[in-house]
């Protein structure tokens, strides 16, 4: 077993090249839709989202706010994060963009004065951070860029029906950032391993739908709970295992599980299937909801500031959404500082 800090020994070689986590970021909306405020106009009670969800309020962004505008604050804070004023590339993670044509990576690249670096979007739901970090990830290893900024953002009050309980009550906005920069294994903050897949055969369990599935009204978000439960807890289990057996790592020897935060149940029922003690399994729903792509950069910024994540923890991303995707990354948690704002 490779002792905290520390790479892999079955690796052989300490100065194999690898992303290396610099620097994090996050921004939320300055609004907060407390439970009460939906039991106003739903069919629900609080005490009913609290035990299906955890879920206590969520944030909404103002009218006049974009998706891009969340994603340069939360790229902006990273960059603080990380003391960087460039880096070689962007890729944003996003279900809910400002535009359909172009993509949003571009222009969030221009707004934080990034120059004419590569830039572009990752479409993956709830998985969409892990997908990007991976992409980014190959991008530094392979000598592409040295360093890239890794924005997941997403404006969920956009696309939910604000009458359904199912999807009203869960989804929030937010957004969260990660500068990734050239390193080797042997650094703390090296992702050291990734899982990735994918199920097409499921893909009307998280959509919304085309023009040539709804050509008129509304296209809403929809999401087949109890099914999308089960497969979630599966898949985010059995690809948390596999990045395990990757880095030569027990359940029992993971100081921080971060899963997409679905909902409270989802987080516990994979941590109790992986046999990760409950209390390092990072659960930050209750303020903000299920923030999609974001989710996962949101609660590493919460687990940071009560002190859930420290520096040497065995650290393990994992991930679940629409596609249906999953993905899971694993690194040993660096000493850096977590720069957030309200917009």
């Amino acid at each position: 077993m490779p002792a905290a800090g520390s790479a892999p020994s079955s690796w052989g070689g300490h100065d194999l090249p690898a992303a290396v986590l610099a620097g994090l970021g996050t921004c939320l909306p300055v609004t907060e839709m407390d439970n009460a405020a939906l039991v106003a106009r739903l069919d629900t009670t609080d005490e009913w989202i609290r035990t299906r969800t955890g879920i206590a309020a969520r944030r909404r962004a103002a009218a006049g706010v974009s998706m891009s505008d969340l994603a340069c604050e939360a790229g902006a804070n990273a960059l603080r994060s990380a003391g960087l004023d460039t880096v070689g590339g962007v890729v944003l993670a996003t279900t809910t963009p400002d535009r359909p044509c172009p993509a949003a990576a571009p222009e969030v690249a221009h707004r934080l004065g990034l120059g004419q670096v590569p830039a572009f979007d990752v479409s993956a739901v709830c998985s969409g951070f892990v997908y990007a970090a991976a992409v980014a990830a190959g991008l530094i290893t392979s000598g592409v860029v040295d360093s890239v900024l890794v924005v997941a953002s997403e404006l969920y009050s956009r696309i939910v029906d604000p009458m359904d309980r199912g999807t009203a009550v869960i989804f929030g906005d937010g957004a969260g950032a990660v500068v990734l920069r050239r390193g080797t294994v042997a650094e703390p903050g090296a992702l050291l391993a990734f899982d990735l897949g994918a199920d097409g055969s499921g893909r009307d369990l998280i959509h919304v739908p085309g023009e040539r599935e709804q050509p008129d009204g509304p296209r809403w978000f929809s999401m087949a709970g109890r099914r999308v439960y089960l497969r979630a807890v599966e898949q985010m289990a059995a690809s948390t295992s596999r990045v395990l057996k990757d880095c030569g790592w027990s359940p029992e020897a993971v100081g921080a599980l971060v899963p997409h935060q679905a909902n409270g149940r989802i987080i516990q029922a994979v941590a109790e299937r992986l046999g990760v003690p409950s209390g390092n399994a990072v659960c930050e729903i209750a303020r903000v909801g299920n923030t999609s792509a974001a989710s996962i950069p949101l609660a590493l910024a919460a687990a940071l500031a009560t002190g859930q994540l420290a520096p040497g923890a065995r650290t393990v991303l994992t991930a679940f959404g629409g596609g249906l995707s999953w993905g899971s990354a694993a690194l040993i948690w660096p000493q850096l500082r977590s720069v957030h704002s309200e917009f």
